[in-house]
């Protein structure tokens, strides 16, 4: 007959399905169960520490016996990240030779090279010598160039700081130099022709046939002025004109850049040279080497 303290016949164990009747039961908390945070720590990350060690007990091993660091003095003489760049001075001196590639390039007076450059696309570069350059330059600026001026009806490069009619485009389409020039001759006129009340004189006539030459004034979005009148006649070629001349000068501006400064000092091609040299003559490609040459 089974005890009812001490189990079945006495011997203080409960059968398997009672004990699992008492067991406890824990509500889950009304918010759910927290997420299990675990750190995960990268291979990487430990090679860094690794590495780091490593440099660390070499330092302290390489250290000299009174105490002193064997890379206080190369510390000292490499340059530090703050420190200005210091420029050498005949980049500005006016008569400078730089090595590009191995080739000599003389750039001859920087600044004149400059001036001529901003004068006629392409000339800064044959007066240095260069002249595949200055050819590439004198046909591609001057061709988009002259392709905006037509696609307006050559209208659209003209000088006018004028209320009603500020053309500041023109400051960009002047960096093509001379081919822009009569704008500046002409705007002179227009402004001599303009009377008080800001209208353009009667007898006035502008030389060459108004090549270049800014509209008559008074000039009014709400009114038919000269203006309307290209736009009306050209349509969007007149906005499409424009934007092909400034971008033109804009590029000239880089002409000019590229004959003052020159070609790239530091050239990609002699870096990654001069970098595969170092790599094929580094101490462990040697001992590298030394041992494959005792292992055959």
């Amino acid at each position: 007959m089974e005890d009812p303290i001490h189990g079945i016949g006495g011997t203080g164990y409960r059968p398997r399905a009672e004990s699992r009747k008492m067991t406890r039961f824990k509500p889950a908390p009304p918010f759910g169960h927290l997420p299990a945070f675990r750190i995960f720590v990268s291979p990487q990350s430990l090679m860094a520490q690794r590495s780091r060690r490593s440099r660390a007990a070499e330092t302290t091993a390489g250290a000299s016996p009174n105490g002193s660091d064997p890379n206080q003095a190369s510390d000292k003489s490499a340059p530090s990240k703050n420190e200005p760049i210091q420029v050498n001075p005949k980049v500005f001196n006016g008569d400078t030779q730089i090595e590009v590639d191995g080739i000599q390039v003389n750039l001859r007076n920087r600044y004149l090279a400059a001036f001529l450059a901003w004068l006629v696309p392409g000339a800064g570069h044959y007066y240095q010598g260069r002249h595949t350059k200055g050819t590439l330059f004198v046909i591609s600026i001057l061709s988009i160039w002259t392709l905006g001026f037509a696609l307006g009806g050559f209208h659209v490069v003209y000088a006018s700081w004028y209320p009603g009619d500020k053309r500041w485009h023109y400051f960009l389409q002047a960096g093509v130099g001379s081919a822009a020039l009569p704008a500046l001759v002409q705007g002179n006129r227009m402004r001599l022709a303009t009377d008080n009340r800001g209208r353009t004189r009667q007898d006035y006539e502008p030389w060459w046939n108004g090549f270049m030459a800014p509209p008559h004034r008074p000039v009014d979005e709400s009114e038919a002025d000269e203006v309307a009148a290209w736009y009306a006649r050209r349509g969007s070629g007149y906005e499409m004109g424009t934007w092909y001349t400034m971008i033109a000068g804009l590029l000239n501006f880089l002409v000019v850049y590229d004959a003052f400064g020159g070609p790239l000092a530091v050239p990609i091609s002699g870096r990654k040279k001069r970098e595969s040299e170092q790599s094929e003559n580094s101490p462990d490609n040697e001992e590298a080497a030394a041992q494959f040459a005792e292992t055959s």
